[in-house]
């Protein structure tokens, strides 16, 4: 395996935490993003609403498809995490990802979860794409 680490510098660097924001697997030219949240580069919440912080962690998954030479239409699998039930959030969520996905269509699952990686993170999108 073949495997180059993506860390944009506009992004909270978790190298310390043992974690890249992206590996594109030069072989298969798959690269997997990690899960991506409205995190500034001191691991702060940018915005305290759903929308707001999924908006900024859409942000995040460009400025780490664009350090991996990719974009949006790159996208094979999306998945977004969200705290609570999924059904309750779909009517604020939808517009959203639909405008951002525009034609590229990927694989796409919404999970609903109990809590992501701080008490004040809303949602968290991970992703795959191929290049």
């Amino acid at each position: 395996m073949h495997k180059k680490l993506i860390n944009p510098a506009e992004l909270y660097d978790g190298s310390a935490n043992g974690m890249s924001q992206a590996v594109h697997e030069t072989n298969s030219n798959l690269i997997f993003i990690s899960g991506q949240v409205a995190w500034d580069t001191n691991f702060q919440i940018t915005d305290p609403t759903l929308e707001g912080q999924f908006k900024q962690a859409l942000e995040n998954l460009d400025r780490v498809l664009a350090a991996s030479k990719a974009s949006v239409e790159n996208l094979v699998h999306v998945k977004i995490y969200v705290r609570g039930e999924v059904a309750d959030h779909m009517e604020a969520l939808q517009p959203i990802i639909s405008q951002y996905l525009g034609t590229s269509k990927p694989s796409l699952t919404g999970i609903g979860v109990a809590s992501l990686a701080s008490p004040e993170t809303l949602v968290e999108i991970e992703a795959i794409a191929s290049v």
